[in-house]
């Protein structure tokens, strides 16, 4: 059985959903330290040919709050109507944009405050949209020790799932240890997205932005061609990769 955890990310780039189509089960790494500065609530889009982003303000809170005890903002029903604003004017003319909206507008009106559980549901919403249908859980709602840390939270995480093969982003590399998760029978593999392009508005292409520039420019028989352009690495004890 093949497992992937990650933390609940605002509309991620297409890798995170490349991710998720790729395992057999999803958990979802919520009862872990809240980053602030990360994707958790925010991401980018395109704008007059240029990257920028969207925020939605979460509550203040201490800085060694979890992820699962974070909330939206009182601000929140302004800063998504600003969303759908910015939305709107951006990708209006995209040729998605009529199949795309929609989604938005049903993500926005999710009425959930809690920042876990609210985008837990849009990530649901935007994985039936582009037909992935792999299974979601809450890593708080699971019943592992929630004082290990790190990799051997991981680890333990993978066991209570009954996991054969572990997959992580390419950026988690120096995190794991290929002979600990062999130790425990488990395979680890990192997830390298391709290169991908696509016709924006015509001007030069701007890389890695969230899913919704996936969405507005691309059908869905496109999207789920560039779901499977990634590569899977695995790590060997003598340090090397191989795909």
């Amino acid at each position: 059985m093949r497992l992937a955890i990650l933390q609940p990310y605002l509309f991620p780039y297409i890798g995170y959903f490349q991710l998720i189509n790729a395992v057999d089960r999803l958990v979802v790494y919520d009862d872990v330290q809240y980053m602030k500065g990360g994707w958790i609530n925010r991401n980018r889009f395109l704008h007059a040919s240029e990257s920028e982003w969207f925020t939605w303000s979460v509550r203040k809170d201490t800085i060694n709050a979890l992820i699962q005890e974070r909330y939206f903002s009182d601000r929140s029903a302004e800063d998504q109507t600003r969303f759908l604003k910015q939305m709107y004017t951006a990708y209006r003319r995209a040729p998605f944009f009529a199949d795309t909206f929609p989604l938005l507008e049903n993500a926005v009106s999710i009425s959930e405050l809690s920042v876990a559980r609210k985008i837990t549901a849009i990530l649901r919403l935007t994985c039936d949209r582009l037909r992935i249908h792999t299974p979601f859980v809450l890593s708080s709602d699971l019943t592992v020790d929630k004082s290990m840390r790190g990799e051997a939270r991981v680890l333990r995480i993978c066991q209570h799932e009954n996991a054969t093969h572990y997959i992580n982003p390419i950026g988690g590399t120096a995190l794991y240890s290929n002979d600990r998760f062999a130790q425990c029978g488990i395979q680890l593999s990192f997830l390298k997205t391709r290169p991908i392009t696509y016709p924006q508005f015509g001007a030069a292409f701007v890389p890695n932005l969230s899913i919704i520039d996936i969405m507005m420019f691309n059908s869905l028989e496109q999207i789920g061609s560039l779901l499977t352009e990634y590569d899977l690495l695995e790590a060997e004890t003598s340090g090397g990769w191989r795909s």
